[in-house]
Parts: C-alpha cells; structure tokens; sequence
C-alpha cells in the first residue's frame, strides 16, 4: 500500500517491531495524528482465542470515561413508560411499530438502536437490515434492557461495544487524538481491564497476543499489555 509524505514522516517517529509502554504509545498517536480533522485514535488487540468456538467468545460493552468525543446519535424502540423515559434521556426518535417499519424502510441515519426485551420479538425481524452494520440490538452489549433510558444516556456518554472478529481481533475506538495522553489513558485502561476480565474460561495460553493503537491516518503503535495482568 502506498502511503503519503505526511504518514511516512510520522511513521519515522515510531521504531519498527518496537512495544512501547502505552503512556508513551498515545503521545506517540496524539503527535503522529497530522490530519485537518480530529482523528479517532483506535485500538486493535488479537487475543489467543479461537472465535470459532462459543465458549472462547469475548464480548462486551464499557462506557469510556472520557467519552469518545463523536455526538452519538440514539433511538429507542419502545412503548409506554420506558419510551417516554428514553425521550426524557435524550434519544433522537422513539417508536414502536412506527419506527420499525421506518427502519425495514431504509432509514439507518443513527449510531445505537436500543431497545425494551418484549420489543425483540419484532425488532428482530431486522436482523438482515442492523446485522451487517453492526446495529443490532444485544443484551451482553446493554442494548436490550428494561431501562432503555439508562442505555440512551450511557451511549450518548461514550459506551462503546467490543466484539471478537473471524481473526480474533477486537477493533474499538478510544476517542480523539485533541483529548491528549492522559484522557486516553484513562479510556485505554478501561477497555483493556474490561477485555481483561471478559476472559473466557476455556482460553489457554496468553490472552493478550497483541494490542496495537493507531490514528485514523496515522501509523500503528505496538502497546504493552502486561500490566492487564493476562
């Protein structure tokens, strides 16, 4: 892949094969992060499990700290007390019927759907729709809950999902480069202690294969794991 100057010079920053302690990877990020706009510094962390098996599956969800810093955009499917309490936290669109068949229709101009356990029923006729992009509803990622207006204001806080994908990797946002080092620290400890504890019991060997941080145009930046304890 051929990269620009801009890349290139910050990749001369970082020294090849090298694990840096992450207070220093993330000054690392937040100097190599050269872009007109603010760039997501992300997270990628192979793990020694095999995600073809159900029971070395690691799943989850953690509110950031600090918040991603992206306006996130959340509906609710619901009815009753548990619509108006997810209008009350700040959801953009609550329906029941109404909004599924918004949905079945195209519309998909949000970030989280959350929704009320009676309401799965139908909502999961949707699947073929909110599955491929990542939108569907899941109880281990708090978006299938009896307090949906909780789960609004927890996503609107900065919650973010983290999932194995097919080559055993989880990707997952950390925030934005202008937080700086220590803000996300602060978010950087809390997915890893999450993914720490979400160790399956069936997983042999070393958890933590590897765990990489990188801006949206920036290089990578291998991070040290051993203080997660796994």
């Amino acid at each position: 892949m051929k990269h620009g100057k801009k890349y290139i010079d910050a990749a001369k920053l970082i020294e090849n094969n090298k694990t840096y302690d992450p207070t220093e990877a993330l000054e690392l990020c937040c100097k190599t992060a050269t872009a007109k706009f603010d760039e997501t510094v992300e997270l990628h962390v192979r793990l020694g499990v095999d995600s073809r098996h159900a029971d070395q599956q690691v799943r989850g969800a953690v509110v950031l700290p600090n918040g991603t810093g992206k306006n996130v955009r959340v509906i609710a499917i619901a009815k009753g007390d548990a619509a108006k309490a997810a209008e009350a936290a700040g959801a953009q669109e609550v329906g029941d019927d109404d909004l599924i068949a918004k949905i079945a229709g195209g519309y998909l101009d949000f970030d989280v759907l959350v929704t009320t356990p009676d309401m799965m029923g139908r909502v999961g006729r949707l699947g073929k729709v909110l599955g491929p992009r990542g939108l569907m509803p899941n109880p281990k990622a708090g978006t299938v809950t009896p307090d949906v207006g909780k789960a609004v204001t927890d996503a609107k806080a900065g919650k973010i999902e983290y999932r194995l994908d097919k080559q055993n990797i989880i990707h997952v946002p950390i925030g934005k480069a202008s937080f700086g080092a220590e803000k996300l620290m602060t978010n950087l400890d809390t997915v890893l202690d999450a993914i720490a504890k979400a160790k399956p019991a069936a997983a042999k060997g070393q958890y933590f294969k590897s765990a990489t941080i990188a801006t949206t145009m920036g290089p990578g930046v291998r991070v040290a794991t051993n203080k997660y304890g796994v």
